[in-house]
This record gives structure tokens, C-alpha cells and sequence, in this order.
């Protein structure tokens, strides 16, 4: 498949990273150090150029291309460059937009062809989601639903005094419908055995009913269990800030709020009917105190700068707040934050980045989820009769399969099926595996 990405940004590199190996990608950007630099790190053709002008778009062969990803920072060049694309001809295109009028605007037209966009993803409500996903499974770094919801994929770091903590694999699993996918150490992504130890500081992946990694959840972290009346508080009224809001109340939460500016602290108080909004300086940490701050199961920085969602985060932490959630627009800066003892921070860009790469690789499977920056990923694959798993007990089957490869759950008929060695796969099931980045082409073509 032939690829044009429109930015070599942050978004539009990382999405060139991933489809470099399987397809032929081209990269336009009008910044001369980003061509060089990807010309020079990634197998792509690079091109120096404005993403929206026909003459530029015609020349990375845009009259050839299966698929155009417009991912600027700038909302209006990415549908313009979309919309340009389909005078030349009918590739698939994907707009990258922060702005989420522009997506209800796409919503309530696409069967019409709204900005020439056949896919549209919006960074702002991207991040929220992925915000309240989080928080709604307090102690995991990343979650994401299977199955229509059936089987849920979570990442946990086992924190120093976890329960979990030096025991092994066997001993951490009490769950009858509980994978352990893998364990992450440092750079080194690990398929674990049964006595495989569980040590302070790494990652743990599982796959499992809902019920299950929830149960996990509770044994990772005994003092953050969700209990469905959460006090969550969300600082700064940002467009994130304010998205975070509406979706956790449309969970039946009511979260507070803290916005400084007067104006954006009335609008949102109008159009948050279930939400505490409070009009003050969230650095104040004596106006903080005084809300109780403190007393929240966890805190959501979403101000429209890193350097003060980085400064309410560790006033969060001194305070003694258990849980806190950080927007970070500046990649660099994801260390500074882990240092500072920060729990979870989320990158818009990065999920941005995901999504559309997900997207793309859902031309083939029913769903991805990317692990660790792409070291490893989670699909969900319906299995044919041409699959290596069926009419096979999966003990069997994965004898074919390279290392690298988990089978963590089954569902049949929109039904959780637990997979043991003596189970086996039928043709129609939906099974979800966590595949390391190293075999996925050689076990994709077995499944």
C-alpha cells in the first residue's frame, strides 16, 4: 500500500515508523530539518513541500497513493490537504483535527463526503478518552476494551509495597479468566512462565474478562480500588480539561473542576451540569488544601502548558493525593515527569499517533492496541479455517507460532471463552493475542 503522510511532526513520524516496514510511505513537510532527518532514519521517501498545494502532492505521487494521513498541528492544512487529494483521485484519506466542532461537523455528514475526509480523528477528545480509561482503572498505565467490550487489556506498574511484588506469576494469578501477557523490564519486553518473579519497578501486561483485570487491579493496588464513587478532580478548563469532564459524567461521576480564568469557568459550569467547577489558581496549594484536594482517589492536570501541569502535579503529590494524570504536549518532557513521581502521563500526540496507526492496521484485524511505543501490540483477529489455531488445542498450536506470542483470551458468539492449553480454537471465534513487535509479521500470517 502506498502511504503519503502530510507533517513530519511528532504525530506523522511516529505513524511512518509503523507502516515503513510493510508499506511504501511518503512524507511531506514543509520544514527542510524534518525531511532531512527522516530521510536519514526512516526507510521513507521524504519531500520538502506544502502538504495542501496540488503541485506538491502530485510529486509525492499522490495519483498512486492507497492512502493520504494528514497530520499537521494545524486543523485547517490537514483538511485542506485531504480535500486536495480528492481532486487528483479517490485514496482513503485520514484527518488529524483538535477542534472537536470540526469532527461534529464530519460526524453529521460523512456519508456525504464532509472535507473530502473518509476518517477523522480528534486529538482532544483522543486524550480524554484515554484519560478516563485510566482513571477509571485506578493503578493501570493503559487499558483498552476487546470483543466489544468482553475482554479488557491492561498495563500496570507493580509501584515498591504492591502485594504483587516478588511474587511470581503463579502466585499473582487467582484469576480463572486472567492472562499474564507479558512483563516489561526497562527496554526488554518478556513472555512470563509461571514462576517468572514480579519484581518493584516493571510493567506487567494481562488480558482478561473485565471482572478479572479489575480483581488484578485490586491485588496490584489494594488502596486505589475504584469503588463507583470516585473524587476525581480535573485542573484546567482546556478543551481536554472539558472533554475529561463531560465523559466522566456521562459515567455517572461528578467530578470537580478548577478553572482560573472567570469566563471559561462560567461557560464551563453552564455546559457541565454535573460537575463542581471552582474559579480559582490551581498552583495556590492553600486554596488546594482548603478544597481538600488531597482527599480525591486522583488528580488530572490538563492545563494548556507542561511546565504548570508539571507544577499542580507535584503540589498534587505533596499534598498527598494517591493517583495523578498528566497531559504532556512535549514528548522530551515524559522523563521529567516519571521523575517527579507523576503516574501516568498522556501524550495527545502520542495518542493521536496510535489511533490512526491502529486504524490503519484494523484494515486487517478487528482492533490494536500498541504497546510501550510500538514495542508490541494486542490484536484482536476473527480466525478463519485457514488459522493455525483452529481445530487445535491451543497448547498444540502455539508449538507453530514463534516466541513472542501470547493467546490471552477467546470469545465465541459475543461469549468469554478462558483459553487453557486443552482448548480449542473454531473457525468465527475472536481471539486476542499480544504479539511482540519482532514476530508480528510471521505470526500474522499464521493467523
Amino acid at each position: 500500500m502506498r502511504v503519503i503522510i502530510v507533517g513530519a511532526g511528532e504525530v506523522g513520524s511516529s505513524i511512518a515508523a509503523s507502516l515503513a516496514h510493510d508499506h511504501e510511505v511518503v512524507v511531506v513537510d514543509v520544514d527542510s530539518e524534518r525531511v532531512d532527518a527522516l530521510t536519514y532514519s526512516l526507510d521513507v521517501l521524504a519531500i520538502e513541500g506544502d502538504g495542501t498545494s496540488l503541485s506538491t502532492l502530485q510529486e509525492a505521487g499522490v495519483g498512486d497513493a492507497d492512502m493520504i494521513i494528514a497530520s499537521t498541528d494545524d486543523d485547517e492544512t490537514n483538511l485542506v490537504a485531504c480535500g486536495t487529494a480528492k481532486t487528483v483521485d479517490d485514496p482513503f484519506t485520514i484527518a488529524r483535527v483538535k477542534n472537536v466542532d470540526y469532527l461534529d461537523t464530519w460526524h453529521h455528514a460523512a456519508d456525504r463526503g464532509a472535507f473530502g475526509v473518509d476518517f477523522m480523528v480528534c486529538t482532544n477528545l483522543l486524550t480524554a478518552e484515554d484519560i478516563v480509561r485510566v482513571v477509571s482503572l485506578p493503578a493501570a498505565r493503559d487499558v483498552d476494551s476487546f470483543a466489544g467490550g468482553a475482554v479488557q487489556m491492561a498495563e500496570f506498574t507493580v509501584s515498591e509495597g504492591s502485594p504483587v511484588a516478588d511474587q511470581t506469576v503463579a502466585e499473582a494469578d487467582r484469576f480463572d479468566s486472567l492472562t499474564f501477557a507479558a512483563i516489561i523490564r526497562d527496554d526488554d519486553v518478556a513472555i512470563p512462565s509461571g514462576d517468572t518473579c514480579i519484581r518493584t519497578g516493571e510493567k506487567v501486561v494481562v488480558i482478561g474478562s473485565p471482572e478479572s483485570v479489575q480483581g488484578f487491579a485490586r491485588e496490584v493496588a489494594p488502596g486505589e480500588t475504584p469503588t463507583g464513587s470516585e473524587d476525581l478532580v480535573i485542573i484546567g478548563g482546556s478543551e481536554i480539561g472539558y472533554h475529561t469532564a463531560k465523559l466522566l459524567e456521562e459515567r455517572g461521576l461528578r467530578p470537580r473542576l478548577i478553572e482560573r480564568d472567570h469566563d471559561r469557568a462560567r461557560e464551563l459550569a453552564e455546559e457541565l451540569p454535573n460537575t463542581v467547577v471552582m474559579e480559582n489558581d490551581a498552583t495556590d496549594a492553600e486554596f488546594l488544601a482548603r478544597e481538600h484536594v488531597d482527599d480525591a482517589d486522583a488528580v488530572v492536570a490538563a492545563l494548556e502548558s507542561d511546565e504548570k501541569n508539571l507544577l499542580v502535579s507535584v503540589l498534587a503529590k505533596q499534598l498527598g493525593v494517591r493517583r495523578t494524570v498528566a497531559v504532556i504536549e512535549s514528548s522530551e518532557y515524559v522523563s521529567v515527569f516519571e521523575t517527579v513521581g507523576v503516574d501516568v502521563g498522556v501524550n495527545p500526540r502520542e495518542v493521536t499517533a496510535e489511533e490512526i496507526t491502529r486504524f490503519t492496521r484494523e484494515l486487517h484485524t478487528e482492533n490494536v492496541a500498541l504497546i510501550e511505543n510500538d514495542r508490541a501490540e494486542v490484536l484482536e483477529i476473527e480466525v478463519d479455517a485457514d488459522s493455525v489455531l483452529v481445530g487445535r488445542p491451543i497448547q498444540e498450536a502455539v508449538a507453530d507460532l514463534p516466541e513472542g506470542f501470547v493467546l490471552g483470551a477467546i470469545t465465541r458468539d459475543g461469549e468469554f471463552v478462558v483459553p487453557r492449553g486443552e482448548t480449542v480454537v473454531e473457525t468465527g471465534d475472536h481471539v486476542v493475542v499480544f504479539v511482540d513487535i519482532e514476530v508480528l509479521d510471521a505470526v500474522t500470517a499464521k493467523l
